[in-house]
């Protein structure tokens, strides 16, 4: 059995961004940088399912992006993906979710994957649109935003959260393409042993001209910061008397109660 789990490098939450130079993304030469939190569980499903399966499997990762990437990738193979792909693309973060989708349907395409395995969205971006729309470049079956995942005999069990906190259930055959959240499983940390071991693992690089040669199908125009607000007021004291200064507060900033 193929497997594939699409991984994405994204800025750690906790950095301070700002937009770069041309005002279109943002400015990466103070981030750090770390594998997208979905992309983790997805992995930590597909490297589940590669030792159930034992030799009968071959699990492959694969990420798009410049060189700082191959970090992410080696800590996936690092977890137990077999070997891995970098698709060498210095421009991937001004690329729209389609475009990512065409990049991974081009190198998966008559490779005859069976099961493809993406996180639910990327942090930075957040569109959720990636998984879908390479499931249905490739004619593949998908399930979205798993948080239960079963396989037996070349079917899928995948329990789905939907809105409302609803987990509804679908059965799907392979190939299939399902997308990976929260609540799916515990991702494992690497040991050193297998980091050592992972130094030794083939990351095959493929120029993404080879892949794709359409020109941007939407380009980013405009990138900022939220607008600063005002500070805020922290009132104290006894109730009555708050009560009285927030109706004045609210008389002098607003037009409430006036």
């Amino acid at each position: 059995m193929k497997l594939l789990v699409c991984i994405k490098q994204v800025p750690d939450l906790e950095s301070r961004f700002k937009p770069n130079a041309a005002g279109v993304w943002y400015d990466e030469a103070d981030l750090a940088f770390r594998m997208n939190e979905y992309d983790e569980y997805a992995v930590e499903q597909a490297v589940q399912l590669r030792e159930s399966l034992g030799d009968a499997a071959e699990l492959t990762v694969l990420s798009i992006g410049p060189d700082r990437v191959v970090e992410a990738i080696k800590k996936a193979l690092a977890m137990g993906c077999d070997k891995a792909v970098h698709i060498q693309d210095n421009q991937a973060a001004g690329k729209d979710p389609w475009q990512i989708a065409s990049i991974i349907a081009g190198f998966a395409g008559g490779k005859g994957f069976d099961l493809i395995f993406t996180g639910m969205q990327s942090q930075d971006r957040g569109s959720a649109q990636v998984g879908v729309l390479a499931a249905e470049l490739l004619g593949m079956a998908c399930a979205t935003t798993l948080v239960g995942f079963g396989y037996d005999n070349g079917v899928i069990t995948a329990k789905r959260e939907l809105e409302g906190g609803i987990k509804g259930v679908v059965r799907l055959k392979t190939p299939a393409l399902v997308t990976c959240q929260l609540g799916l499983n515990t991702p494992r940390y690497p040991t050193l042993p297998n980091i050592m071991k992972a130094k030794k693992k083939e990351i095959a690089a493929i120029p993404v001209a080879e892949l794709l040669t359409a020109d941007a199908l939407a380009a980013t125009t405009g990138f900022h910061p939220p607008a600063r607000k005002g500070s805020g007021l922290v009132l104290e004291g006894e109730v009555g008397v708050l009560v009285d200064r927030v109706v004045a507060i609210l008389k002098e900033k607003t037009a409430v109660l006036r």
